[in-house]
């Protein structure tokens, strides 16, 4: 007698919401070339120079920055954590903003960088 596997509600779960957890990660992009971009800063007050390029890190290449403020003393339990886990800030962060899609069911969108040995 074969038993029939029960289907795995989970997987079936993290599907239809887009999980990337499942799946194998894409990598991170680390190696894209440097791209200069046109400051917003550097555009001229009198008109007449074109704006300055200004150098982007290729890491940094169709990103945006999200902050928040909090107590000096959540910043280090997020940095211990980090060291107990082998893992960096930007992946802990990663990981929580996927949760937080997860339970509202949106794609787990956030990237996590790749960790490289003796880093």
């Amino acid at each position: 007698m074969s038993q029939k596997q029960k289907p795995d509600l989970a997987a079936a779960l993290a599907e239809i919401g887009g999980s990337t957890r499942r799946a194998p990660a894409a990598p991170f992009r680390t190696s894209s070339p440097a791209t200069p971009r046109k400051s917003e800063d550097a555009t001229p007050k009198n008109g007449g120079e074109e704006a300055k390029e200004v150098y982007q890190q290729p890491s940094r290449v169709d990103t945006a920055p999200i902050t928040a403020h909090f107590p000096r003393h959540v910043r280090d339990q997020l940095k211990i954590l980090a060291i107990e886990q082998g893992s960096t800030l930007h992946n802990l962060v990663a990981e929580a903003y996927n949760d937080l899609f997860a339970k509202y069911g949106k794609p787990e969108i956030a990237p996590h960088q790749s960790m490289t040995v003796g880093k």
